[in-house]
């Protein structure tokens, strides 16, 4: 027969929720094993000593680093141990390199004894939180081209630069504006102009694939793309193989001085965020390396 204390970890241990158990100081008593698997599947440089590590400590030290999740759960946990609210939760994003995932952290205590204990429990609430995005996301796409339209790309711009800065990565901005499209508005008709900017869409589409990554309809003509985590250099490779993509197209423009077909100019910017320099610096680089691209012939990259 097994033991009580046997029964409960087993039965803990079949709890898709990652568990945690603390004391007061913070330190870890217990880990369920989706918690250890998911540390394990995220390269979590602990590894499988949990016990005894201390959890608030973990979360200040991310909180150093300008992590929001670290300084929200850490704050939220010491609003428990100190009897100010009888429980905390709050839902977080934590995505992969490949996937997009939230979590719901809650805090609850218990006590045995004289000792006063603190369970968290991390859980996977992914599936709501993508049909909530794709909710919202009706309000940000843009009705012709059917990808993301200007408030859609303010938005995602500052957060994943946020997120370049707390890691240290770069971030590359491309505004990619159609060249001559009036003469193909004027020559073809509007309805052919509408069909030029939906192909735009669907080959954008195919260079943000991460999450990342963004591709928008700035406005008119002018299309933005977000590279996270990405450098000059291969951002660089990436504009030069979209021009080639654009001219592949094939879509007439005859009275175009520069070709028969439908180019386009790039502008490209890459920065390293910190607390020194603001996003609107990235877009103003990428915005004059647009404009040399436009004086310098245009169907070029600048950067």
């Amino acid at each position: 027969m097994q033991s009580s204390h046997e029964f409960l970890v087993l039965v803990l241990d079949s709890i898709t929720e990652h568990i945690v158990v603390i004391d007061e100081t913070g330190d870890i008593q217990f880990v369920n094993q989706s918690w250890s698997a998911f540390g394990n599947n995220n390269a979590c440089v602990i590894g499988d000593n949990w016990e005894h590590e201390n959890y608030l400590s973990e979360c200040d030290k991310a909180s150093a680093m300008g992590d929001e999740f670290g300084t929200k759960a850490g704050t939220g946990i010491r609003t428990v141990i100190e009897n100010r609210e009888s429980f905390f939760d709050f839902e977080y994003p934590c995505h992969s390199p490949s996937e997009k995932r939230w979590f719901m952290m809650r805090v609850t205590p218990f006590q045995v004894a004289d000792q006063k204990y603190f369970v968290i429990s991390h859980q996977n609430i992914t599936k709501r939180k993508l049909a909530e995005e794709d909710v919202s996301n009706l309000a940000k796409i843009d009705g012709l081209t059917d990808i993301s339209n200007r408030r859609a790309f303010d938005e995602f711009f500052h957060k994943e630069w946020s997120r370049c800065c707390r890691l240290k990565k770069p971030i590359s901005l491309a505004m990619v504006d159609l060249d001559h499209f009036k003469l193909l508005n004027d020559d073809y008709g509007h309805q052919s102009g509408d069909e030029c900017l939906v192909k735009m869409g669907r080959l954008l589409k195919e260079f943000a694939n991460r999450p990342g990554d963004m591709c928008a309809r700035y406005g008119g003509e002018e299309f933005v793309l977000v590279w996270g985590d990405t450098s000059l250099a291969q951002a660089k490779q990436l504009c030069n193989r979209l021009l080639k993509n654009i001219i592949d197209l094939n879509i007439q423009n005859q009275n175009s001085p520069i070709k028969n077909c439908l180019t386009a100019s790039i502008g490209l910017a890459e920065i390293i965020p910190d607390q020194g320099n603001e996003a609107k610096e990235l877009i103003t680089k990428a915005d004059r390396m647009l404009y040399r691209a436009k004086d310098s012939g245009r169907n070029r990259v600048e950067s």
